[in-house]
Order: structure tokens, then C-alpha cells, then sequence
């Protein structure tokens, strides 16, 4: 089967090489998938440059998540049968920029009919993250101010939709007139293109002075230096990654001065704690794509041969949404 590899850390677009690889096959506990559609994370990048927290051992296919359809039961997997559509995350290093891929059977969920392959496997990690920062580390309130950095990407789509689908008002943060745009389709109350203005006193502006409730911030650095100014009284700074490349150092004095809270959100420590909560969190967010609430957006749709290209470019900061390779 074809398959992306990485034999050596890089830059995506230097070290992923396209490459025919045996076909996985599977074992106790494991299901095999017929990929439909795998969409980029920037993780995916973060594997490829050797920067993620789980290194997988060189040569590696990236791919964190996707959609695929089940061709193969491993023993003692129950639940399941061949020709379902699936979605979850594979088990690395074999991972989704494949034809075919091993899964977990444990950590599969059922695809959205609602939503076609690519739609439904962008509704995984960035729409969990967004589930759990949001309800279950932020404890987001209807009515409540809700501030989204990298609002136009993965993940920040995803929040700005949820955001909106619990009653906040939302805030969007984006980098460009495009994405200011985007963000304006998703429902953002307010968009903001940092290139062009600053966002603190929009924050401020907005609120008559509290300051936002709850900041959703995927990018770190400088951006949460910002936020930390525009934070209301009780706030929640939720810290999801550093896709600005820095980790910040928070000065805890001012998050006593100003009793706000600083948490932190690894979603995937949920699959290993709290498995069934992830299943709710997939039922939930099943119900909303039902009801059409939530959509995600897949900005690009591209056959296997471009995935190196793809994951580049959302290394670079140059996507909206989510792009989908489409095996």
C-alpha cells in the first residue's frame, strides 16, 4: 500500500516521502481501517520536526486522525463490523497519511451520518479539545465572554462553534482579512485581525471593561502575555498549545492580583483516564452535528500525493480549517 514516511526529523515538506509499505495487519484488540479521509493537524507537523510530546520510532507515517472504514476485526474486538465508517485516531507510527491504517478498537467511535469522511474525522481532536477546554476545564456559562485565539484554524473553528452553541459571546481572533472572514461564517460575534489592531482593547471595548471570561489559546507566547491584560475578574486563561512556537512563563502574581485561573488542557490524557467521558463528549458533539449546529470546516480537500505539501503549509500558519487528504 502507498503510505507517507518520515526516515529522518524536518520540516514536513523536506521529510515526508511517499513510499509503498506492506499492509498493516490486524491484531488482539485492533481493527483495520480503509482510510477515507485524513485531515492535518498541526501536531502532525510537530511529529515531523521531532517537537511533539510522543516521538514515534523513526520510520513513522503521520496522521492523527481521520475517517476510515472498517476492512478488519482483530481478536476479541466486539462492537464492530467490516464496512462501518469510523472515526478516531491510529496508533502510530502507523499513522493516517495511508491507505490503510490500524486503529485501537477501544478508541473508535462511529462516524456522524450527518457529515461526510472528511467533515467527520475534523470533528475528533479538534472538536474533543474544544468540548473538554471549554465545558469541562473552563466551565463556559451561557451569557459568558469567550475569547478565541487562532480562530480560523483547527481547533479555534471548532471553539468559536462551540462557544456560540453554549451562549457565549464570542470573540474571534484571526491573522488576515481572509480568516477575519472565516471567522465571520462561524458565527463570531466580534472578529478581530491582529495584523491590523489590537485585540485587548476590543476585548475591553466589548465588555465594558470585565475583560473576556474564558480565553481559548492554542498559540502561546506573546498572544497569552495579551490575554493575561484582557481577562475578566474569576477568568479562565485555557492554555491548549504554542502553535506561536514559545511557551509563556506566567507571572502568577498577577493571576492572584487579578484571581483569574490559568489551566491547562491535554486532551489526550482523557483516553488514557477518562475513556468514557471522551465517548460522551463524541455523543454530545454527534447531537450538535445532527442538529447542524456544528459543521467543521474543511477548507481543502486533497488527494494522498499532497499531504506533505498540506501539512507544510498548516505548519506555516497558511490554512483555514482543516485540509482533508483524500486517499
Amino acid at each position: 500500500m502507498k503510505a507517507w514516511q518520515v526516515r529522518q526529523t524536518g520540516e514536513p515538506g523536506d521529510v515526508m516521502g511517499l513510499a509503498e509499505v506492506p499492509e498493516p495487519q490486524a491484531g488482539p484488540g485492533q481493527m483495520l481501517v480503509r482510510v477515507r479521509a485524513a485531515t492535518v493537524n498541526f501536531p502532525d507537523a510537530l511529529l515531523c520536526r521531532g517537537q511533539y510530546q510522543f516521538k514515534p520510532e523513526l520510520p513513522f507515517t503521520p496522521g492523527v486522525e481521520l475517517c476510515g472504514e472498517v476492512v478488519a476485526l482483530g481478536e476479541a474486538v466486539t462492537g464492530a463490523a467490516v464496512g462501518d465508517r469510523v472515526i478516531g485516531s491510529p496508533e502510530l507510527p502507523g499513522g493516517a497519511f495511508a491507505e490503510l491504517a490500524l486503529m485501537d478498537a477501544d478508541r473508535v467511535h462511529p462516524a456522524p451520518r450527518e457529515l461526510d469522511d472528511a467533515e467527520s474525522a475534523a470533528l475528533w481532536i479538534g472538536y474533543q479539545t474544544g468540548w473538554f477546554g471549554l465545558h469541562r476545564r473552563a466551565a463556559l456559562r451561557a451569557g459568558e465572554t469567550l475569547l478565541v485565539h487562532a480562530a480560523a484554524g483547527g481547533v479555534g473553528s471548532a471553539a468559536v462553534q462551540l462557544g456560540k452553541a453554549a451562549g457565549a459571546r464570542v470573540i474571534a481572533v484571526v491573522g488576515g482579512p481572509e480568516k477575519a472572514d472565516v471567522a465571520r461564517s462561524l458565527g463570531a460575534d466580534v472578529v478581530v485581525d491582529r495584523r491590523a489592531d489590537d485585540f485587548v482593547p476590543v476585548v475591553k471595548e466589548f465588555t465594558e471593561g470585565r475583560g473576556a471570561d474564558v480565553v481559548y489559546d492554542p498559540v502561546g507566547g506573546d498572544t497569552y502575555a495579551r490575554s493575561a491584560k484582557c481577562v475578566a475578574f474569576e477568568g479562565r486563561i485555557l492554555v491548549v498549545g504554542f502553535a506561536g512556537g514559545a511557551i509563556p512563563s506566567p507571572a502568577l502574581n498577577h493571576a492572584l492580583v487579578k484571581n483569574y485561573s490559568i489551566v491547562g488542557l491535554h486532551w489526550g490524557l482523557y483516553q488514557a483516564h477518562d475513556p468514557a467521558a471522551v465517548r460522551q463528549a463524541h455523543e454530545e458533539l454527534t447531537g450538535l452535528a445532527a442538529k447542524g449546529v456544528v459543521k467543521p470546516l474543511v477548507s481543502e480537500r486533497v488527494p494522498l500525493v499532497g499531504a506533505a505539501d498540506a501539512v507544510q503549509r498548516v505548519a506555516d500558519g497558511l490554512t483555514a480549517g482543516r485540509i482533508a487528504v483524500m486517499p
